[in-house]
């Protein structure tokens, strides 16, 4: 495969977003303004942000600055560490707003593929020179002429536009597993919520319990009704806490191991993403007291308090760090009932000012909470149907993390030539 040298200035315009005056943010409106948080960089993917309330703009904005679907971007701000030089791609028209930490790329289409472009941008080559030449303050940042600068070395367009369209197909099959773990994720605290919460699973004749009649009796504890026959015991009685290893990171041991930090929560869902894991190299006999097993459950104490997360199964020398608490269940059966029980814990402290009693979460706090345990035989109805949704999960989260892998492996062959591609593809 024969490479061309360029500057990305000859191949592409870079254009800087408005400048968006605070006054007319809102958090209702017809526009959404872009900002840093769009961009899922450790996947290099757009992301709806959620970070903040007051995204949407009321103000006045020309028309060059109203984004299209297919509009490709990447950040001028690096307000996380590996930003600049990240891509996304728009995905609706006439919703979002280019803000000036945000800066649009323009195509040549006559020399340089727009899906081609957006690997490109993001490849190591350019993101080290991007990095090398961003300004030097607490938040780095870099320019549409920076970008602009950057040199390159691509194939003729035909090539281009085959290797865009491999990239592109492994992506488009990662973002469909995603969107298929959200179903799954969502279809299994449906379930959690209808049996549990309101207490409509299954009766005997199959029919919605606490709906059809079901007998309901009084708890002092929860102050409110639960099914007869059914418990209600403490947290503390049904598993141990323990908290996280504190560690230095200049600390050298004599095994490797991943860690899970607050990040590595806030970024999961239910399971873990242990590709996004750090490693660290710690002595066996301090670490192997934090591993995670198969009966424990992680609970960030910080970032969001209760924030809780499992492990897939098969996953090994993972350790937690001092800002997790891990809670480890003495009857593995209870452990989908209780994961689903403690995440509730996420959706309430989000709510929370600081200074309420779920705003730091610590072992006494948790110890103190209630859990509901329902009938020997609900449980394991519901442990069959949890397990079987689970086990979808870990299949397709399994997939994507070996795409992720084959994409990442492939990316800088293809930029750097080291792959040729076959005439037909």
């Amino acid at each position: 495969m024969e490479l061309k040298k360029y500057k990305l200035g000859e191949l592409m315009d870079v254009k800087r977003g408005a400048s968006l005056a605070g006054e007319h943010y809102a958090t209702s409106g017809e526009y959404i303004r872009l900002t840093c948080g769009n961009f899922d960089y450790q996947n290099n993917t757009f992301k709806v942000n959620t970070s903040k309330d007051n995204l949407y703009y009321t103000g006045p904005v020309r028309e060059e600055f109203i984004m299209k679907k297919g509009d490709i971007i990447t950040p001028l701000t690096e307000q996380a560490i590996g930003l600049l030089g990240s891509t996304a791609i728009i995905p609706e028209d006439d919703k979002y707003i280019q803000s000036q930490d945000i800066a649009k790329i323009i195509c040549n289409e006559d020399l340089l593929c727009p899906s081609f472009a957006f690997y490109l941008i993001s490849s190591d080559a350019v993101k080290k020179q991007l990095s090398a030449a961003a300004q030097q303050t607490k938040i780095r940042h870099t320019s549409p002429d920076k970008i602009k600068d950057c040199t390159v070395w691509i194939p003729d367009l035909p090539t281009q536009e085959k290797i865009g369209r491999i990239l592109s197909d492994i992506d488009s099959k990662i973002a469909l597993n995603r969107a298929i773990n959200q179903n799954l994720e969502a279809l299994a605290k449906q379930l959690y919520d209808y049996w549990f919460v309101q207490f409509d699973f299954p009766n005997e004749e199959g029919k919605p319990y606490k709906s059809s009649g079901g007998k309901m009796v009084w708890n002092e504890k929860l102050k409110r009704e639960i099914p007869e026959g059914w418990n209600v015991l403490s947290l503390e009685s049904l598993g141990t806490f323990k908290n996280g290893i504190n560690y230095s990171k200049d600390e050298i041991g004599n095994f490797d191991y991943k860690i899970v930090n607050v990040r590595n929560i806030s970024s999961s869902s239910l399971f873990i993403d242990t590709q996004d894991l750090d490693k660290i190299c710690l002595k066996s006999e301090t670490a192997d007291n934090y591993l995670v097993g198969k009966k424990d459950i992680l609970i960030a104490r910080s970032g969001t308090p209760g924030a809780t997360r499992i492990l897939q199964d098969g996953v090994d020398y993972v350790i937690y760090c001092g800002f997790i608490i891990c809670f480890s269940v003495n009857d593995n059966g209870l452990k989908p009932l209780i994961t689903y029980q403690l995440k509730d814990l996420e959706r309430i402290t989000k709510g929370q000012s600081n200074g309420s009693i779920l705003s730091n979460i610590s072992q006494d706090v948790l110890k103190k909470l209630n859990a509901i345990v329902p009938s020997v035989e609900i449980l394991q109805i519901f442990n069959q149907q949890i397990e079987s949704i689970w086990g979808k999960l870990d299949k397709t989260l399994n997939e994507t993390s070996n795409l992720i892998k084959q994409r990442d492996e492939l990316l800088p062959l293809l930029m750097n030539g080291q792959v040729s591609l076959n005439s037909d593809l």
